[in-house]
């Protein structure tokens, strides 16, 4: 039976992608790629490259990175249709997404509107803040304590409820928010229990150990996670 694969390639080194998502995609026919902006190299489909055939139809589909529903959707729909009549066409098909499908990714939005109208099965990845504690030397969780993950992009009281009860938060798509996040930091006097990874595992890493050189103007990369532990190691 031909299936739709939605395959979490991980962080961004091609060496932490699972060897079930290395083995499905050499199995696909067809392999959608998505892309931030029109144009432009899919960070997804380098990560996975070495791992691709030669014979693979590469389809990469624009993802508009905006937050109005009115203007992403009408893509979703249109993209999740193509793929549906793919798989009734008897191909294989593969959707690859950083980290996890199922943290964050578009990847969820097309398996709402594909439901049950052809066969899916979801490859898990290793999640860009997994890859982060583990580059960073800390846990996410000891003992009792608890943990959260939550947008940059959410509400400032959602962010700030996070930060009040829970042990560690990750803070996710950070970039362009720093107004919000550093005065909330900085009201739990977290500025310096604040871990900064841009681009974890590849080449592009970049680490800060505390942020308090960091101001609200500063420009940082979409690719930026906060690990923010309240009993750090060390």
């Amino acid at each position: 039976m031909a299936t739709f694969y939605g395959i979490g390639i991980g962080p961004g080194d091609s060496e932490l992608v699972t060897v079930k998502a290395k083995n499905i995609l050499q199995t696909l026919d067809i392999l959608y790629t998505p892309e931030a902006k029109r144009g432009s190299k899919s960070v997804a489909l380098t990560i996975a490259s070495p791992y691709v055939s030669d014979h693979l139809e590469i389809k990469q589909r624009h993802f508009p990175m905006v937050r109005s529903l009115e203007k992403k959707e009408p893509q979703w729909e249109q993209i999740a249709a193509e793929i549906v009549e793919d798989v009734k066409a008897g191909k294989n098909v593969g959707f690859i997404t950083l980290g996890d499908p199922m943290v964050y990714s578009t990847y969820s939005y097309l398996l709402r509107l594909i439901g049950n109208s052809i066969d899916t099965q979801t490859i898990p990845g290793i999640t860009s803040f997994g890859s982060m504690a583990s580059v960073l030397g800390q846990p996410l969780t000891m003992d009792e304590e608890s943990f959260a993950v939550v947008p940059a992009t959410a509400d400032a009281d959602k962010i700030d409820q996070a930060l009040a009860i829970h042990d560690t938060v990750v803070i996710m798509k950070v970039a362009n928010h720093l107004d919000v996040i550093l005065p909330l930091l900085e009201k739990y006097d977290l500025i310096e229990k604040t871990f900064l990874v841009s681009h974890a595992s590849t080449e592009k890493q970049r680490i800060l150990y505390g942020v308090s050189d960091l101001t609200v103007d500063d420009k940082l990369d979409y690719f930026t996670t906060l690990l923010v532990k309240k009993h750090p190691l060390g």
